[in-house]
């Protein structure tokens, strides 16, 4: 009976083990569904999903770069979107960011694409110029998600706050436009790769004004991640000409608990099937291996540099 009870539980153990390897899941976590994060984290999932047949792909819409990293470090989350700027001070734990400590567990895996910090307005709000925005109605994205986060930094180097405003809210892209067409908010600030969905529809619906943020505003921000950019010329219906703003780097960061082999076989399949990423969102056009570890704020994963290494952007 011993002799038996031992096999019996050899093998439990043994279907355990195997069963614990075959589950291993890929969760992407992206933004809000009128974002640009969204669909090509469902891009991301799909390409996953054939390229690493051995694991469970899915998505998870969120509220972006600040609640995926915390997800990361949670390890609810394998693979996530983020702004450069949220990344940094996760790293170093930036209380008031909505990191409460270091999140030292988080590692790199490519740089991607830039934001662009995107001021819009109706047109009939008379707003023109970052002056022109006191004593609006603004809503500068979810709270403590990158946007707003963005938000307050181009704000502050443009002498203003939230006091300065008649009405701030705190919504993700989608809702912020629909009260724009509703007449119940003046301009949305929106952190988000050329042509979002949310400020195509907007544009197709309500004349709009995109608000330039000049050159020595983004200087006067005084971080490195942000650098003087242009939206240019009909991005969005009804803008004729180039407008000067700011970008942002944005990154796909993981965490120091997913295998090796998971996160080489992640990188290497993503640049493999940049084509199914560009279909999902014009965004991604601006994806380059040869920028994929320019200005990583945190450690490279060792699956990821194991393939810069092998495709030689890393010696």
């Amino acid at each position: 009976m011993k002799a038996l009870r031992a096999f019996g539980v050899g093998l439990c153990l043994a279907a355990l083990s195997l069963s614990s390897h075959a589950q291993q899941f890929i969760n992407v976590l992206t933004g809000g569904t009128s974002g640009v994060y969204y669909p090509l984290g469902v891009a991301l999932s799909q390409i996953y999903g054939k390229a690493i047949p051995e694991a469970k792909s899915s998505v998870q819409a969120t509220k972006a770069s600040a609640e995926n990293l915390n997800l990361l470090q949670a390890g609810r989350g394998e693979i996530a979107f983020t702004l450069g700027d949220a990344l940094s001070d996760a790293w170093k734990g930036e209380a008031e960011a909505g990191f409460k400590t270091p999140l030292k567990k988080l590692r790199g895996v490519a740089g991607i694409y830039p934001n662009y910090i995107q001021i819009v307005a109706s047109a009939d709000s008379g707003i023109k110029t970052l002056a022109d925005l006191k004593g609006k109605r603004i809503s500068v994205g979810a709270p403590k998600s990158g946007t707003e986060l963005n938000a307050r930094a181009i704000l502050k180097a443009a002498g203003l706050n939230y006091k300065d405003f008649a009405k701030v809210e705190y919504l993700p892209f989608g809702e912020s436009v629909e009260l724009m067409k509703n007449r119940q908010l003046d301009v949305t600030l929106q952190s988000a790769g050329l042509g979002v969905a949310s400020l195509r529809d907007l544009a197709t619906s309500v004349k709009i004004v995109v608000v330039p943020v000049p050159a020595d505003v983004v200087a006067k921000v005084g971080d490195p991640a942000y650098q003087p950019a242009v939206i240019p010329a009909n991005t969005y219906e009804g803008q004729n000409a180039d407008v000067p703003t700011v970008a942002i780097a944005n990154f796909l960061v993981t965490h120091e608990g997913v295998p090796a082999d998971i996160v080489y076989k992640m990188t290497k399949a993503m640049y493999d099937n940049l084509d199914q990423l560009v279909a999902a969102h014009a965004a991604a056009k601006a994806i380059k291996r040869e920028n994929a570890v320019k200005g990583m704020p945190v450690p490279l994963h060792p699956g990821a540099e194991k393939y810069y290494r092998e495709v030689g952007l890393l010696k």
